[in-house]
């Protein structure tokens, strides 16, 4: 299918793969199709409607309506289109798909159109493997006009090894222009068709830690986001440090912590939606950013603060979302420290402090300038497990940061390697806000939209 001129109409259902379909949104455009929204509550959850509405240019059908709205957009909007696509698809949408309920603006559209329709399921193993999904699967590839896409085996969001992740949107687009990617079609391919383009580690089950680094820009190097005038990030640059910072005992061993970097992914991505070009500092980590990222690549805190420092004057806003180690062994060992089983001291000093060192730079150009010098906002991260409004409101004293993203991973199934978390974002002479339970996505959402009013 040539994608030039097509009208395609996007389902988003909620899954915490929702940011990957604004990813899939702007490579359909750099196509040449204009493409419109419909969002279940669930997804809104995850990415606010304003963000697709920015990227579509066109309102975002929901449930709720909008000042925008029309009291028949369930028929109107798939009867505009050229092609329904529902990225992603739950369980849940799926289940409505295939028992003809019509209760939420995607699964409406399902039921009243009548363009071929493409599924791109995403969710659990365990819920993908269920029986009730896979009749449920079953029945929509017996639907006239609809696909079902293959959901490649992977490490999922939850932690787990298998199928259930949604495909790339690159390979989305890539089927939907002919080049024949793995699919489950109303033909009858089967489920459990593996995808080629699987890491080895992905398709053996285990965890792709050890996989090749991935270039800067891993996937769709012509979606530049500067590009487009309409989006409220055009002509901004911001800068993230992401991951942990690991601080050599030895050849061997090294002193770091838990951060999985998924923060950091769930804000590149947003702010990548919203047009920022977006360049991370990224540390060692297990989540991989999204294509039309910027990523270099470093190990020690040094390494980090040396590779801000240098890119600092070229931003308009820092995100300061990096776990880095507080302390350094003052001596590496050359070669491995031997088990004598005695005591062992290490000597550890302190690492550069580097979110008051970007504040102390920024204060220096303004100075220097006379007043002049443009607007850059710098947002840092502070994680307690404790007395958490008394730390945050010293540490937001002490950094001279516009704002600081309080969070305290401590919660059951939130935090490290997690989708949710407690924060709050502090801002100076605002008092500290109680934490809430919110995902990742929600988080980061909430720091580009300061980020955009702090910038005008």
């Amino acid at each position: 299918m040539n994608l030039a001129g097509k009208k395609i109409l996007l389902g988003v259902s909620g899954g915490i793969a929702v940011y990957k379909s604004c990813e899939l949104l702007r490579l359909l455009q750099k196509k040449g199709a204009t493409v419109r929204v419909c969002m279940t509550d669930a997804a809104t959850e995850f990415v606010a409607p304003l963000t697709f509405a920015s990227l579509s240019k066109c309102p975002v059908y929901l449930k709720n309506g909008a000042v925008e709205a029309r009291p028949f957009q369930h028929i109107d909007f798939p009867r505009w289109a050229d092609l329904y696509l529902v990225v992603p698809a739950t369980a849940n949408v799926i289940g409505k798909f295939a028992c003809g309920i019509a209760d939420d603006p995607v699964s409406l559209c399902f039921m009243s159109c009548t363009c071929p329709r493409v599924v791109a399921p995403a969710m659990n193993v365990a819920m993908y493997n269920s029986p009730a999904v896979k009749r449920n699967l079953e029945i929509l590839r017996g639907f006239e006009e609809t696909t079902v896409l293959e959901s490649p085996a992977g490490e999922l969001a939850c932690g787990e090894v298998g199928q259930g992740r949604l495909m790339e949107p690159a390979e989305i687009v890539e089927f939907l222009e002919g080049e024949g990617l793995p699919l489950a079609s109303a033909a009858g391919a089967s489920s459990a068709t593996p995808s080629p383009v699987l890491s080895n580690a992905e398709a053996s089950g285990g965890h792709p830690r050890n996989a090749p680094e991935p270039p800067a820009f891993p996937v769709a190097q012509d979606m530049d986001p500067t590009q487009d005038p309409s989006l409220p990030g055009h002509g901004r640059k911001v800068l993230l440090t992401a991951g942990r910072t690991e601080e050599a005992i030895d050849p061997v061993r090294y002193i770091s912590n838990r951060s999985s970097g998924k923060t950091a992914v769930a804000l590149a991505s947003v702010f990548y939606a919203n047009g920022f070009e977006v360049e991370v500092i990224a540390g060692p980590m297990e989540a991989a950013f999204p294509g039309g990222v910027a990523v270099s690549r470093v190990q020690s805190a040094r390494e980090m603060h040396d590779a801000v420092m240098s890119r600092l004057e070229s931003v308009d806003a820092v995100v300061h979302c990096a776990a880095v180690a507080d302390y350094r062994p003052a001596h590496a060992a050359d070669s491995k420290i031997k088990d004598s089983r005695s005591q062992l001291t290490i000597e550890l000093v302190p690492n550069p402090n580097i979110l008051r060192d970007c504040t102390a730079a920024r204060a220096s150009r303004a100075t220097d300038a006379a007043g002049d010098a443009r607007r850059q906002v710098i947002v840092g991260f502070a994680l307690e497990t404790d007395n958490f409004k008394q730390h945050a409101a010293e540490k937001l004293e002490k950094s001279g940061a516009d704002a600081l993203l309080l969070n305290a991973p401590v919660a059951s199934d939130s935090g490290f390697g997690h989708d949710c978390v407690r924060y709050a974002l502090v801002r100076p002479h605002a008092g500290i806000p109680e934490m809430h339970m919110g995902s990742k996505v929600d988080l980061a959402q909430e720091i580009v939209h300061f980020v955009l009013n702090e910038l005008g």
